[in-house]
């Protein structure tokens, strides 16, 4: 019999014919033991130390999506992640193929993603000795993974890849790395196609919450006049979005998102008050600075989120949802601490928590906030410039509510959170916590490889997008249809706008003096290249973008001075915003 695990299901087939044991290379064992796991598909670049590895993918014919640069590989793998709900999983090199990894590495670390990657080593008597191309790959990705392995004896590389697996998805999601020596991937081995079991003593996942602190939540929840829900990346990560809406209808709750928490909550809601933080909405940082009650369920509480800390929440009990028992209290003292899994604590809630008392007069004060302080911009028809927040406003007309959109780091990041209205969950793909630029055009890869079907729209800066331009090769080569957009204003735009706020006006190496031409930069990689220089261009270019089935990339210029409000400055309260 032989277990085979696709989209989370085991299978058992019978293989009478097959033999017990087989003889083949630790790359063998390597890629049988990937393929077990439901691995449809992996990101990565070949290089020595992998050759092995790469041979029996070779003989397996497994896909492999070969990146342009090991970075852009990894962000690919998290996109696809992001969106399939599966593990990305990555194979590079050793010494600079490893060490190219490590920024993709902390931002699916701070994010949360499941991503296995496997990198080669030099042979294991030459480790130590500062081998061509050798890297302590475990030490430098230790603080950057959930965790990592070398393997020394191929007798434990089945059991070592099942555990990466196991440790990358269950719990809190995070990235598992596991190095194996250049000998260990070509050495034979007669091994066992049976069912491996996995040994990890000092590794527990949390089960259903304790029933003592969901009765004190659900009390205080009944009890409250101006209760708050905070949702975070961990509903998605939990698939609990339907219990979070049934939750919140039944409890009369009003729901604010973290950044990476959108699509968690319909926009159309009407208990929604959008994205809170920094450049949240204004009435989204009221309720979160007059509530009674604040339900965090599935946030880190970082600073991007709370500002200065001292002046969050002051009038609220805190009650904090959260899998990693961690990070309950880390920032944030913490009333009513709950550990476990979203979706279960939702369900134990629902359960648990009696009728809502009446709190229409808090939501109607709520919404009076978002009223009369909505968000808004300069929109000037006469104006020659373009705003940004209007192009970002006819992508959504175009692309509708069903695209999957994945953005960089920076202005354009915050435009696209605060005005393309995300309905459905794993629809919106961005880097939260580490805030990697380069990161949106090959998650939009990602993204689009986990769902052929969808329209992806990449929306980048033209800062982050030279990052990892040179993944153009692979939308060509694979003809996948994704559409760029930059958003290009010919400047690191969030460094301008900090400078102009705080450095009086000092752009110290902000608005570079050249620009390639993007049009034709997509040209010569086989991408459909335009440019949008005018209001009266946006309409038809994006319509016909959207249409269109191959690849295309638009350079959209826009006004470079502008910026993104509302916004909380360094030391200030979220009651203190400027630009509302």
């Amino acid at each position: 019999m032989r277990e085979r695990r696709i989209s989370g299901v085991t299978l058992t087939t019978k293989t009478e014919d097959e033999p017990k044991f087989t003889w083949g290379t630790g790359a063998d064992v390597l890629v049988q033991s990937i393929l077990r796991e439901g691995t449809e598909v992996i990101f990565g670049y070949p290089g020595g130390a992998v050759l092995p590895i790469y041979d029996a993918l070779y003989r397996k014919k497994v896909r492999h999506v070969l990146a342009r640069h090991e970075q852009g590989a990894i962000h690919a793998a998290e996109g696809y992640s992001r969106v399939s709900g599966k593990p990305g999983v990555v194979i590079a090199t050793s010494g600079p193929g490893a060490t190219n990894i490590v920024t993709g590495l902390m931002d699916a670390c701070i994010d949360s993603l499941p991503i296995v990657v496997f990198t080669g080593q030099v042979a294991r008597p030459v480790i130590n000795t500062d081998a061509f191309q050798e890297a302590d790959v475990i030490g430098i990705t230790a603080p950057a993974t959930k965790h990592n392995f070398q393997v020394r004896d191929l007798r434990d590389l089945s059991r070592i890849v099942k555990e990466a697996f196991y440790i990358a998805t269950s719990g809190r999601p995070g990235p598992v790395l596991v190095d194996l020596p250049k000998d260990v991937s070509a050495e034979q081995i007669e091994w066992r196609s049976e069912k491996v079991e996995i040994h990890l003593p000092g590794y527990h996942v949390p089960g259903p919450a304790n029933e003592k602190q969901i009765h004190r939540l659900a009390g205080a929840i009944e009890r409250a006049r101006r209760p708050v829900l905070l949702a975070g990346a961990g509903v998605l990560h939990a698939k609990a979005c339907d219990r979070l809406r049934l939750f919140a209808q039944n409890h009369q709750l009003p729901v604010v998102n973290t950044l990476l928490g959108l699509g968690s909550f319909p926009t159309s809601h009407p208990l929604f008050l959008g994205m809170g933080g920094m450049h949240g909405t204004y009435a989204a940082n009221m309720a979160l600075s007059e509530c009674d009650l604040l339900i965090n369920i599935g946030s880190r509480f970082d600073d991007r989120l709370t500002c200065n800390l001292s002046k969050f929440a002051t009038e609220a009990e805190i009650a904090h949802v959260d899998i990693d028992p961690a990070e309950i209290g880390k920032n944030v003292p913490t009333k009513y601490p709950v550990m476990g899994d979203a979706g279960v604590v939702l369900e134990q809630l629902e359960r648990t928590t009696g009728s809502c008392k009446e709190r229409q007069e808090w939501l109607r004060h709520l919404h009076t906030y978002a009223q009369q302080h909505p968000l808004h911009y300069e929109n000037r028809p006469e104006d020659s410039t373009i705003p940004p927040q209007y192009v970002i406003e006819r992508i959504r007309h175009y692309a509708g509510s069903d695209a999957i959109v994945t953005t960089d780091v920076g202005q354009h990041q915050m435009w696209t959170a605060q005005h393309y209205q995300f309905e459905h969950p794993y629809h919106w793909v961005s880097s939260g916590g580490l805030g990697t630029m380069g990161f949106g055009f090959p998650a939009a890869i990602g993204a689009q490889i986990a769902e052929p079907e969808k329209t992806v729209v990449a929306i980048v800066g033209d800062g982050g997008f030279q990052m990892t331009l040179e993944e153009l090769a692979v939308v060509t080569e694979l003809h996948l249809p994704i559409k760029i957009i930059i958003l290009n204003n010919n400047a690191l735009g969030m460094v301008r706008q900090w400078q102009e706020a705080f450095y009086e006006k000092r752009y110290a190496h902000s608005i570079p003096s050249f620009q390639p031409d993007f049009v034709r930069l997509a040209e010569s990689y086989g991408v459909t290249g335009w440019r949008i220089t005018e209001r009266d261009q946006i309409d038809s270019v994006l319509e016909s973008a959207v249409k269109n089935p191959d690849p295309v990339l638009i350079d959209c210029r826009v006004k470079q001075m502008e910026n993104v409000f509302p916004m909380v400055a360094p030391g200030k309260g979220l009651k203190e915003m400027i630009g509302v």
